[in-house]
Protein backbone atom coordinates (compact mmCIF):
# COMPACT_ATOMS: atom_id res chain seq x y z
CA UNK A 1 0.00 0.00 0.00
CA UNK A 2 1.40 3.28 -0.50
CA UNK A 3 3.32 5.42 2.11
CA UNK A 4 0.38 8.48 1.36
CA UNK A 5 -2.55 6.04 1.19
CA UNK A 6 -0.96 4.47 5.00
CA UNK A 7 -1.05 8.23 6.46
CA UNK A 8 -4.26 9.15 5.56
CA UNK A 9 -6.06 5.74 6.60
CA UNK A 10 -3.89 6.76 10.37
CA UNK A 11 -5.31 10.20 10.21
CA UNK A 12 -8.78 8.68 9.93
CA UNK A 13 -8.34 6.28 12.39
CA UNK A 14 -7.66 9.18 14.95
CA UNK A 15 -9.85 11.43 13.76
CA UNK A 16 -13.22 11.39 16.35
CA UNK A 17 -16.27 10.41 15.17
CA UNK A 18 -18.60 12.56 13.42
CA UNK A 19 -20.79 11.85 15.80
CA UNK A 20 -18.36 12.77 18.61
CA UNK A 21 -17.43 15.98 17.38
CA UNK A 22 -21.02 17.34 17.14
CA UNK A 23 -21.47 15.85 20.48
CA UNK A 24 -19.04 18.01 21.39
CA UNK A 25 -20.09 20.73 19.74
CA UNK A 26 -23.30 20.48 21.41
CA UNK A 27 -21.73 20.62 24.75
CA UNK A 28 -19.78 23.98 24.30
CA UNK A 29 -21.39 25.98 21.32
CA UNK A 30 -19.68 29.02 22.26
CA UNK A 31 -16.21 27.28 21.77
CA UNK A 32 -17.23 26.27 18.12
CA UNK A 33 -18.81 29.98 17.55
CA UNK A 34 -15.28 31.37 18.68
CA UNK A 35 -13.24 29.03 16.40
CA UNK A 36 -16.02 29.85 13.64
CA UNK A 37 -14.63 33.64 14.17
CA UNK A 38 -11.48 33.05 14.89
CA UNK A 39 -10.31 31.54 11.56
CA UNK A 40 -12.87 34.05 9.65
CA UNK A 41 -12.93 37.72 9.31
CA UNK A 42 -16.33 37.54 7.70
CA UNK A 43 -17.63 35.48 10.43
CA UNK A 44 -16.54 37.34 12.83
CA UNK A 45 -18.16 40.44 11.82
CA UNK A 46 -21.52 39.05 10.93
CA UNK A 47 -21.51 37.61 14.33
CA UNK A 48 -20.72 40.99 15.77
CA UNK A 49 -23.02 43.14 13.54
CA UNK A 50 -26.23 43.73 15.83
CA UNK A 51 -23.22 45.45 18.17
CA UNK A 52 -22.28 47.93 15.89
CA UNK A 53 -25.43 48.83 13.33
CA UNK A 54 -29.15 48.60 13.98
CA UNK A 55 -29.67 47.44 10.89
CA UNK A 56 -29.63 43.92 9.55
CA UNK A 57 -26.52 43.05 7.79
CA UNK A 58 -27.02 42.38 3.80
CA UNK A 59 -24.31 39.67 2.68
CA UNK A 60 -22.77 40.24 -0.63
CA UNK A 61 -20.01 38.56 -2.22
CA UNK A 62 -17.51 41.73 -1.92
CA UNK A 63 -17.61 41.82 2.12
CA UNK A 64 -16.21 38.73 2.04
CA UNK A 65 -13.63 38.88 -0.64
CA UNK A 66 -12.22 42.28 1.17
CA UNK A 67 -12.45 40.44 4.59
CA UNK A 68 -9.88 37.32 3.19
CA UNK A 69 -7.56 40.09 1.86
CA UNK A 70 -7.42 41.78 4.80
CA UNK A 71 -7.00 38.47 6.55
CA UNK A 72 -3.85 37.93 4.60
CA UNK A 73 -2.09 41.38 5.28
CA UNK A 74 -2.54 40.73 9.41
CA UNK A 75 -1.31 36.99 9.09
CA UNK A 76 1.75 38.39 7.75
CA UNK A 77 2.21 40.84 10.11
CA UNK A 78 1.55 38.13 12.82
CA UNK A 79 3.90 36.06 11.44
CA UNK A 80 6.91 38.96 10.91
CA UNK A 81 7.21 37.84 7.54
CA UNK A 82 8.24 40.84 5.23
CA UNK A 83 4.78 42.46 3.91
CA UNK A 84 4.40 41.57 0.08
CA UNK A 85 2.63 44.72 -0.86
CA UNK A 86 0.31 48.04 0.49
CA UNK A 87 -3.40 47.61 -0.72
CA UNK A 88 -5.28 50.53 -1.91
CA UNK A 89 -9.06 49.46 -2.28
CA UNK A 90 -11.41 51.95 -3.82
CA UNK A 91 -15.48 50.77 -3.66
CA UNK A 92 -18.69 53.19 -3.97
CA UNK A 93 -20.35 54.69 -0.84
CA UNK A 94 -22.80 52.46 1.36
CA UNK A 95 -20.42 49.04 0.67
CA UNK A 96 -19.68 48.40 4.46
CA UNK A 97 -16.19 49.58 4.38
CA UNK A 98 -15.84 51.48 7.14
CA UNK A 99 -17.47 48.77 9.29
CA UNK A 100 -14.99 46.05 7.85
CA UNK A 101 -12.34 47.75 7.71
CA UNK A 102 -12.06 50.27 10.32
CA UNK A 103 -13.94 48.98 13.14
CA UNK A 104 -13.93 44.74 12.69
CA UNK A 105 -10.67 44.41 11.58
CA UNK A 106 -8.91 46.04 14.47
CA UNK A 107 -10.51 43.66 17.06
CA UNK A 108 -10.47 40.48 15.26
CA UNK A 109 -6.74 40.83 15.18
CA UNK A 110 -6.81 41.61 18.95
CA UNK A 111 -8.92 38.26 19.36
CA UNK A 112 -5.75 36.17 17.68
CA UNK A 113 -2.41 38.94 18.02
CA UNK A 114 -3.62 40.87 20.54
CA UNK A 115 -0.43 42.61 20.97
CA UNK A 116 -1.37 44.59 17.57
CA UNK A 117 -0.90 48.59 17.45
CA UNK A 118 -3.09 50.52 14.95
CA UNK A 119 -3.09 53.49 13.55
CA UNK A 120 -6.46 54.65 12.01
CA UNK A 121 -7.11 58.09 10.03
CA UNK A 122 -10.03 59.37 8.30
CA UNK A 123 -10.46 63.05 6.27
CA UNK A 124 -11.90 64.26 9.68
CA UNK A 125 -11.32 63.29 13.83
CA UNK A 126 -14.49 63.28 14.61
CA UNK A 127 -15.52 60.85 11.48
CA UNK A 128 -11.74 58.73 12.77
CA UNK A 129 -13.26 59.14 16.29
CA UNK A 130 -16.21 57.43 15.38
CA UNK A 131 -14.81 54.64 14.55
CA UNK A 132 -12.76 54.31 17.19
CA UNK A 133 -15.82 54.35 19.78
CA UNK A 134 -17.47 51.75 17.25
CA UNK A 135 -14.47 49.31 17.50
CA UNK A 136 -13.68 50.12 21.36
CA UNK A 137 -17.62 49.79 22.44
CA UNK A 138 -17.46 46.40 20.56
CA UNK A 139 -14.72 45.17 22.68
CA UNK A 140 -16.69 45.83 26.28
CA UNK A 141 -19.98 44.93 25.00
CA UNK A 142 -21.27 41.68 26.75
CA UNK A 143 -21.37 39.59 23.37
CA UNK A 144 -17.95 40.64 23.26
CA UNK A 145 -17.05 39.62 26.37
CA UNK A 146 -18.56 36.04 26.74
CA UNK A 147 -16.50 34.91 23.80
CA UNK A 148 -13.23 36.48 24.31
CA UNK A 149 -13.10 37.48 28.47
CA UNK A 150 -9.98 37.74 28.62
CA UNK A 151 -9.49 40.75 26.26
CA UNK A 152 -10.29 44.16 27.03
CA UNK A 153 -9.90 47.88 27.43
CA UNK A 154 -6.99 48.87 29.62
CA UNK A 155 -9.09 51.09 32.21
CA UNK A 156 -6.65 53.82 32.67
CA UNK A 157 -5.61 54.18 28.47
CA UNK A 158 -9.13 54.54 27.30
CA UNK A 159 -10.32 57.06 25.37
CA UNK A 160 -11.40 57.42 21.83
CA UNK A 161 -8.08 58.79 20.11
CA UNK A 162 -6.07 56.13 21.83
CA UNK A 163 -7.10 53.14 23.85
CA UNK A 164 -4.38 50.15 24.48
CA UNK A 165 -5.58 46.22 24.81
CA UNK A 166 -4.88 44.15 27.59
CA UNK A 167 -4.88 39.84 28.06
CA UNK A 168 -6.01 38.50 31.43
CA UNK A 169 -3.75 35.41 32.00
CA UNK A 170 -4.35 32.25 33.14
CA UNK A 171 -3.17 32.14 36.70
CA UNK A 172 -2.79 29.45 39.70
CA UNK A 173 -6.00 29.29 41.80
CA UNK A 174 -6.56 31.35 44.48
CA UNK A 175 -4.30 33.82 42.58
CA UNK A 176 -5.20 37.61 41.87
CA UNK A 177 -5.44 37.19 37.80
CA UNK A 178 -3.05 39.28 36.14
CA UNK A 179 -3.16 40.60 32.54
CA UNK A 180 -0.59 41.76 29.93
CA UNK A 181 -1.05 44.72 28.26
CA UNK A 182 -1.02 44.42 24.19
CA UNK A 183 -1.75 46.41 21.43
CA UNK A 184 -3.85 49.35 20.79
CA UNK A 185 -5.55 51.23 18.74
CA UNK A 186 -4.17 55.43 17.89
CA UNK A 187 -7.00 57.42 15.89
CA UNK A 188 -6.32 60.78 14.14
CA UNK A 189 -7.53 62.92 11.30
CA UNK A 190 -5.46 63.09 7.69
CA UNK A 191 -3.00 65.73 8.19
CA UNK A 192 -2.85 65.18 12.14
CA UNK A 193 -0.60 64.61 14.63
CA UNK A 194 1.20 61.35 14.76
CA UNK A 195 4.58 61.93 16.73
CA UNK A 196 5.04 59.28 19.23
CA UNK A 197 2.79 56.50 17.85
CA UNK A 198 3.99 53.88 15.94
CA UNK A 199 1.94 50.67 14.48
CA UNK A 200 2.00 47.34 12.78
CA UNK A 201 -1.05 48.41 10.62
CA UNK A 202 -2.03 51.52 9.21
CA UNK A 203 -5.73 51.75 8.35
CA UNK A 204 -6.91 54.86 6.02
CA UNK A 205 -10.12 55.13 5.45
CA UNK A 206 -11.31 58.03 3.24
CA UNK A 207 -8.91 60.65 3.55
CA UNK A 208 -10.64 63.31 1.49
CA UNK A 209 -14.29 63.87 1.44
CA UNK A 210 -15.89 65.43 -2.18
CA UNK A 211 -15.62 69.23 -0.60
CA UNK A 212 -11.97 68.66 0.13
CA UNK A 213 -11.53 66.79 -3.48
CA UNK A 214 -12.26 70.03 -5.57
CA UNK A 215 -9.51 72.05 -3.25
CA UNK A 216 -6.00 71.55 -4.90
CA UNK A 217 -4.66 72.73 -1.51
CA UNK A 218 -6.31 69.75 0.53
CA UNK A 219 -5.20 67.03 -2.37
CA UNK A 220 -1.89 68.24 -1.98
CA UNK A 221 -2.04 68.37 2.02
CA UNK A 222 -3.82 64.90 2.13
CA UNK A 223 -1.15 63.50 -0.22
CA UNK A 224 1.72 65.22 1.22
CA UNK A 225 0.50 63.41 4.60
CA UNK A 226 0.31 60.04 3.09
CA UNK A 227 3.37 59.93 1.32
CA UNK A 228 6.16 62.05 3.80
CA UNK A 229 4.22 61.25 7.55
CA UNK A 230 2.25 58.24 7.63
CA UNK A 231 5.50 56.38 6.42
CA UNK A 232 7.32 57.18 9.07
CA UNK A 233 5.00 55.70 11.61
CA UNK A 234 5.52 52.18 11.13
CA UNK A 235 6.76 49.45 14.02
CA UNK A 236 9.09 47.62 11.24
CA UNK A 237 9.24 49.61 8.00
CA UNK A 238 9.63 45.58 6.13
CA UNK A 239 6.98 44.37 7.66
CA UNK A 240 4.17 47.19 8.37
CA UNK A 241 1.53 47.75 6.06
CA UNK A 242 -0.60 50.59 4.57
CA UNK A 243 -4.27 49.99 3.93
CA UNK A 244 -5.95 52.78 2.32
CA UNK A 245 -9.76 52.44 1.26
CA UNK A 246 -12.01 55.21 -0.48
CA UNK A 247 -14.31 56.24 -2.93
CA UNK A 248 -12.86 58.21 -5.75
CA UNK A 249 -13.37 61.31 -5.80
CA UNK A 250 -10.26 63.33 -8.38
CA UNK A 251 -7.89 62.10 -10.75
CA UNK A 252 -5.22 62.99 -8.55
CA UNK A 253 -6.78 61.77 -4.97
CA UNK A 254 -4.31 59.83 -2.59
CA UNK A 255 -5.32 56.32 -4.03
CA UNK A 256 -5.01 58.13 -7.96
CA UNK A 257 -1.40 59.71 -6.32
CA UNK A 258 -0.04 56.64 -5.43
CA UNK A 259 -1.27 54.46 -8.37
CA UNK A 260 0.56 56.81 -11.08
CA UNK A 261 3.80 55.79 -9.30
CA UNK A 262 2.99 52.03 -10.47
CA UNK A 263 4.82 50.98 -7.69
CA UNK A 264 5.18 46.95 -7.48
CA UNK A 265 4.60 46.53 -4.11
CA UNK A 266 0.78 48.21 -4.16
CA UNK A 267 -2.29 45.41 -4.44
CA UNK A 268 -4.61 47.46 -6.06
CA UNK A 269 -8.60 46.20 -5.22
CA UNK A 270 -10.70 48.06 -7.71
CA UNK A 271 -14.40 47.71 -7.28
CA UNK A 272 -17.21 50.21 -9.42
CA UNK A 273 -20.62 49.71 -8.01
CA UNK A 274 -21.85 48.96 -12.15
CA UNK A 275 -19.85 48.07 -14.54
CA UNK A 276 -22.02 48.57 -16.87
CA UNK A 277 -19.99 51.74 -17.82
CA UNK A 278 -16.94 51.21 -15.66
CA UNK A 279 -16.20 47.57 -16.40
CA UNK A 280 -12.60 48.97 -17.64
CA UNK A 281 -12.33 50.00 -13.85
CA UNK A 282 -12.55 46.63 -12.59
CA UNK A 283 -9.74 45.28 -10.20
CA UNK A 284 -8.92 42.55 -10.74
CA UNK A 285 -10.85 41.57 -13.89
CA UNK A 286 -11.82 38.06 -12.60
CA UNK A 287 -14.00 39.47 -10.34
CA UNK A 288 -16.61 39.63 -12.93
CA UNK A 289 -18.34 36.95 -12.29
CA UNK A 290 -19.54 37.98 -9.03
CA UNK A 291 -21.47 41.02 -11.06
CA UNK A 292 -25.06 40.62 -10.95
CA UNK A 293 -26.79 42.62 -13.72
CA UNK A 294 -23.44 44.41 -14.09
CA UNK A 295 -24.26 45.22 -10.08
CA UNK A 296 -21.38 45.64 -7.57
CA UNK A 297 -24.59 44.83 -4.78
CA UNK A 298 -27.73 44.57 -6.16
CA UNK A 299 -29.29 44.63 -2.75
CA UNK A 300 -27.70 47.75 -1.12
CA UNK A 301 -26.95 49.60 -4.71
CA UNK A 302 -29.66 48.64 -7.50
CA UNK A 303 -29.83 51.00 -10.67
CA UNK A 304 -32.62 53.24 -8.80
CA UNK A 305 -30.43 53.90 -6.10
CA UNK A 306 -27.33 54.29 -9.02
CA UNK A 307 -29.94 56.59 -11.32
CA UNK A 308 -30.72 58.48 -7.56
CA UNK A 309 -27.18 59.24 -7.28
CA UNK A 310 -26.23 60.42 -10.31
CA UNK A 311 -28.86 62.93 -10.15
CA UNK A 312 -27.69 63.83 -6.86
CA UNK A 313 -24.19 63.65 -7.41
CA UNK A 314 -23.80 64.58 -11.13
CA UNK A 315 -21.92 63.03 -13.91
CA UNK A 316 -18.22 63.66 -12.46
CA UNK A 317 -19.52 62.74 -8.94
CA UNK A 318 -20.66 59.74 -9.94
CA UNK A 319 -17.93 58.44 -12.59
CA UNK A 320 -15.94 59.42 -9.39
CA UNK A 321 -17.52 57.65 -6.27
CA UNK A 322 -19.72 54.86 -8.27
CA UNK A 323 -17.57 54.08 -11.60
CA UNK A 324 -14.22 55.04 -9.57
CA UNK A 325 -13.16 56.47 -12.31
CA UNK A 326 -13.16 60.72 -11.45
CA UNK A 327 -13.12 61.51 -15.61
CA UNK A 328 -16.73 60.59 -16.82
CA UNK A 329 -16.86 58.41 -19.63
CA UNK A 330 -16.11 59.67 -23.36
CA UNK A 331 -14.34 62.69 -21.93
CA UNK A 332 -16.82 65.33 -22.08
CA UNK A 333 -19.88 66.06 -19.49
CA UNK A 334 -22.51 66.44 -22.31
CA UNK A 335 -24.45 63.76 -24.51
CA UNK A 336 -25.62 66.97 -26.45
CA UNK A 337 -27.77 64.13 -29.24
CA UNK A 338 -29.76 64.18 -26.31
CA UNK A 339 -30.65 68.22 -26.26
CA UNK A 340 -34.33 67.89 -28.10
CA UNK A 341 -34.75 71.08 -30.56
CA UNK A 342 -38.13 72.32 -31.06
CA UNK A 343 -39.72 75.09 -32.93
CA UNK A 344 -42.49 76.15 -31.15
CA UNK A 345 -42.25 77.92 -27.73
CA UNK A 346 -44.18 76.18 -24.85
CA UNK A 347 -47.43 77.12 -23.72
CA UNK A 348 -48.15 79.54 -20.78
CA UNK A 349 -49.55 76.67 -18.11
CA UNK A 350 -46.60 74.34 -18.70
CA UNK A 351 -44.33 77.23 -17.65
CA UNK A 352 -43.13 77.19 -14.01
CA UNK A 353 -40.55 79.76 -13.69
CA UNK A 354 -38.12 81.42 -16.17
CA UNK A 355 -34.97 83.08 -15.19
CA UNK A 356 -32.26 84.63 -17.19
CA UNK A 357 -28.80 83.88 -15.76
CA UNK A 358 -25.70 86.25 -17.17
CA UNK A 359 -21.92 84.97 -16.63
CA UNK A 360 -20.13 88.10 -17.55
CA UNK A 361 -16.47 88.76 -19.00
CA UNK A 362 -13.84 90.55 -16.85
CA UNK A 363 -12.85 92.04 -19.69
CA UNK A 364 -14.73 92.93 -22.79
CA UNK A 365 -14.10 93.54 -26.44
CA UNK A 366 -11.01 91.91 -29.04
CA UNK A 367 -10.40 88.19 -28.94
CA UNK A 368 -10.85 87.80 -25.01
CA UNK A 369 -13.77 85.79 -23.16
CA UNK A 370 -17.58 86.05 -24.33
CA UNK A 371 -20.24 87.29 -22.10
CA UNK A 372 -23.10 84.98 -21.84
CA UNK A 373 -26.63 85.33 -20.90
CA UNK A 374 -29.07 82.32 -21.24
CA UNK A 375 -32.94 82.40 -20.60
CA UNK A 376 -34.23 78.77 -19.43
CA UNK A 377 -37.48 77.80 -18.11
CA UNK A 378 -38.97 74.92 -15.76
CA UNK A 379 -41.67 73.27 -17.29
CA UNK A 380 -44.44 70.61 -16.03
CA UNK A 381 -43.10 66.86 -15.95
CA UNK A 382 -39.70 67.75 -15.08
CA UNK A 383 -38.76 69.50 -18.32
CA UNK A 384 -36.36 72.14 -18.96
CA UNK A 385 -36.69 74.68 -22.41
CA UNK A 386 -33.84 76.87 -23.38
CA UNK A 387 -35.54 80.16 -25.16
CA UNK A 388 -31.92 81.92 -26.10
CA UNK A 389 -28.75 82.69 -25.77
CA UNK A 390 -27.10 86.43 -25.89
CA UNK A 391 -23.41 86.44 -26.30
CA UNK A 392 -20.93 88.91 -27.78
CA UNK A 393 -17.75 90.14 -26.82
CA UNK A 394 -18.41 93.49 -25.65
CA UNK A 395 -16.89 96.56 -23.43
CA UNK A 396 -18.13 97.56 -20.06
CA UNK A 397 -20.42 100.12 -21.55
CA UNK A 398 -21.85 98.51 -24.15
CA UNK A 399 -22.27 95.06 -22.26
CA UNK A 400 -24.95 97.01 -19.62
CA UNK A 401 -26.92 98.19 -22.36
CA UNK A 402 -27.45 95.18 -24.10
CA UNK A 403 -28.13 93.63 -20.13
CA UNK A 404 -30.88 96.19 -20.06
CA UNK A 405 -32.38 95.94 -23.20
CA UNK A 406 -32.65 92.56 -22.90
CA UNK A 407 -34.47 92.50 -19.71
CA UNK A 408 -37.07 95.01 -21.08
CA UNK A 409 -37.38 92.26 -23.92
CA UNK A 410 -37.97 89.50 -21.38
CA UNK A 411 -40.49 91.24 -19.24
CA UNK A 412 -40.89 91.89 -15.59
CA UNK A 413 -41.73 88.23 -15.18
CA UNK A 414 -38.13 86.64 -15.56
CA UNK A 415 -36.38 86.76 -13.06
CA UNK A 416 -32.68 87.78 -13.35
CA UNK A 417 -29.26 86.69 -11.92
CA UNK A 418 -25.74 87.46 -12.45
CA UNK A 419 -22.96 85.75 -11.76
CA UNK A 420 -20.63 87.66 -8.89
CA UNK A 421 -16.89 86.66 -9.72
CA UNK A 422 -14.62 86.00 -6.25
CA UNK A 423 -12.87 89.71 -5.15
CA UNK A 424 -13.38 93.22 -4.95
CA UNK A 425 -13.97 93.68 -8.89
CA UNK A 426 -16.49 91.45 -8.86
CA UNK A 427 -18.68 92.70 -6.37
CA UNK A 428 -18.22 96.21 -7.87
CA UNK A 429 -19.69 94.66 -11.21
CA UNK A 430 -22.61 92.66 -10.13
CA UNK A 431 -23.23 95.94 -8.01
CA UNK A 432 -23.10 98.28 -11.45
CA UNK A 433 -25.82 95.28 -13.34
CA UNK A 434 -28.28 95.28 -9.96
CA UNK A 435 -28.31 99.36 -10.21
CA UNK A 436 -28.48 99.37 -14.07
CA UNK A 437 -31.97 96.98 -14.06
CA UNK A 438 -33.01 99.21 -11.38
CA UNK A 439 -37.14 98.30 -11.24
CA UNK A 440 -36.78 94.34 -12.52
CA UNK A 441 -36.20 91.47 -10.29
CA UNK A 442 -32.51 91.16 -9.91
CA UNK A 443 -29.90 88.93 -7.70
CA UNK A 444 -26.27 88.43 -7.83
CA UNK A 445 -25.01 85.22 -7.73
CA UNK A 446 -21.48 84.25 -5.89
CA UNK A 447 -20.89 80.83 -6.26
CA UNK A 448 -18.50 79.02 -3.41
CA UNK A 449 -16.41 76.71 -1.97
CA UNK A 450 -16.90 73.41 -4.68
CA UNK A 451 -19.60 75.37 -6.71
CA UNK A 452 -17.06 77.62 -7.73
CA UNK A 453 -15.51 75.12 -9.42
CA UNK A 454 -17.33 75.06 -12.57
CA UNK A 455 -16.68 71.68 -13.64
CA UNK A 456 -18.47 70.49 -10.51
CA UNK A 457 -21.44 73.01 -10.81
CA UNK A 458 -22.69 71.90 -14.15
CA UNK A 459 -22.46 67.73 -12.90
CA UNK A 460 -26.20 68.39 -11.80
CA UNK A 461 -27.33 70.43 -15.16
CA UNK A 462 -25.26 67.74 -17.53
CA UNK A 463 -27.39 64.65 -15.74
CA UNK A 464 -30.80 66.52 -16.67
CA UNK A 465 -29.27 67.35 -19.99
CA UNK A 466 -27.93 63.68 -21.09
CA UNK A 467 -31.22 62.39 -19.78
CA UNK A 468 -32.94 63.88 -22.40
CA UNK A 469 -35.01 66.44 -20.50
CA UNK A 470 -33.89 69.55 -22.11
CA UNK A 471 -35.51 71.57 -25.11
CA UNK A 472 -33.76 74.18 -27.37
CA UNK A 473 -36.01 76.46 -29.30
CA UNK A 474 -34.84 76.70 -32.70
CA UNK A 475 -32.54 79.36 -32.92
CA UNK A 476 -28.90 80.29 -35.05
CA UNK A 477 -27.30 80.42 -31.24
CA UNK A 478 -27.60 76.96 -31.20
CA UNK A 479 -24.93 74.99 -32.83
CA UNK A 480 -22.45 77.19 -31.16
CA UNK A 481 -23.98 76.29 -27.67
CA UNK A 482 -24.50 72.32 -28.44
CA UNK A 483 -20.80 72.70 -29.84
CA UNK A 484 -19.04 74.32 -26.66
CA UNK A 485 -21.51 71.68 -24.87
CA UNK A 486 -19.83 69.02 -26.93
CA UNK A 487 -16.40 69.60 -25.65
CA UNK A 488 -16.71 71.04 -22.61
CA UNK A 489 -15.17 70.78 -19.27
CA UNK A 490 -12.44 70.94 -22.67
CA UNK A 491 -13.82 73.43 -24.89
CA UNK A 492 -11.90 76.60 -24.90
CA UNK A 493 -14.73 79.01 -23.81
CA UNK A 494 -17.30 77.78 -21.17
CA UNK A 495 -19.57 80.59 -20.44
CA UNK A 496 -22.23 79.06 -22.14
CA UNK A 497 -22.28 75.98 -20.10
CA UNK A 498 -21.54 77.91 -17.20
CA UNK A 499 -24.41 80.32 -17.13
CA UNK A 500 -26.87 77.09 -18.17
CA UNK A 501 -25.43 75.73 -15.42
CA UNK A 502 -26.13 78.66 -12.88
CA UNK A 503 -30.00 79.01 -14.31
CA UNK A 504 -30.48 75.65 -14.13
CA UNK A 505 -29.50 75.28 -10.59
CA UNK A 506 -31.50 78.69 -9.72
CA UNK A 507 -34.59 76.93 -11.25
CA UNK A 508 -34.39 73.63 -8.70
CA UNK A 509 -32.81 76.19 -5.56
CA UNK A 510 -29.45 74.58 -5.69
CA UNK A 511 -28.61 77.64 -4.12
CA UNK A 512 -30.22 80.75 -2.50
CA UNK A 513 -29.03 84.04 -4.28
CA UNK A 514 -28.23 86.78 -2.68
CA UNK A 515 -28.99 90.32 -2.81
CA UNK A 516 -26.37 92.59 -2.90
CA UNK A 517 -26.96 95.88 -0.44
Amino acid sequence: MPETAIRNRIIERLRPPKTVRMREALANPMAVIRELNNRSLYEFLQYFWDVVSPHTFQPNWHIEYLCSELEKMAQRVADRQPRLYDLVINVPPGSTKTITCSIMFPAWCWTKWYWMRFICASYSSALSMESAEYCRDLIRSQKFQDLYPEINIKEDKDTKSNFKVIKKLEGSPGHVPQSSTGGGRYSTSVGGTLMGFHADILIVDDPLNPSQAASDIELANANRWMEQTLPTRKTNKDVTPTILIMQRLHQDDPSGHILTKQKENIKHICLPGEIRNYGKQLNPPSLKKFYKNDLLDPNQISWKVLRDLEADLGQYGYAGQIGQDPTPPGGGMFKVDHFIIITNAPRPNEIIQTVRYWDKAGTGGGKGPYTAGVKMSKLTGGRYFVWDLKRGRWATHERESIIRSVAESDGVNVEVFVEQEPGSGGKESAESTIRNLDGFVIRADKPTGSEGNKTRRADPYSVQVNNGAFQLLLGDWNHAYIEEHRFFPYSTYKDQVDCSSGAYNRLVGKKIARRIT
